[in-house]
């Protein structure tokens, strides 16, 4: 290898275009990893109101977005502290897409304790 292939402004470029598409990919993979809005708004008839509350609580697992997410955030405040990139936009795409994360966790928090309260409710309510 030539001396100028190994510039260290031109290998700074470089891992920051690199460092760059990795959070760019990570922010897709989260959006993909999303929940399909017909998901949370169309359900299987599950016979009861569990069976709904559980295919809901299915619809909204998290996982995979925040694992998206977090790895994002990781390369992004790298990037950010080694100023690699201007990261204005994605910066905006990271809280975007953090926002709806935090929504979706909450809904899940809510569908679960749901799921747990009504197989309860149902037996403390007299039979007919």
């Amino acid at each position: 290898m030539s001396q100028s292939s190994l510039d260290d402004d031109e290998l700074f470029g470089e891992a920051a275009e690199e460092m760059r598409a990795d959070v760019e990919g990570h922010i897709e993979a989260a959006r993909d990893a999303l929940p399909d809005d017909d998901a949370l708004w169309e359900v299987d008839d599950g016979g009861n109101t569990l069976g709904v509350v559980n295919t809901l609580k299915t619809a909204l697992n998290t996982e995979e977005v925040a694992s998206h997410v977090r790895d994002a955030k990781k390369a992004f405040v790298i990037g950010q502290r080694a100023d690699a990139f201007d990261g204005d936009d994605l910066a905006d795409d990271l809280a975007a897409i953090e926002d709806v994360l935090a929504d979706l966790e909450a809904a899940s928090e809510h569908a679960g304790a749901l799921a747990e309260t009504l197989p309860e409710l149902r037996g403390a309510l007299p039979d007919e």
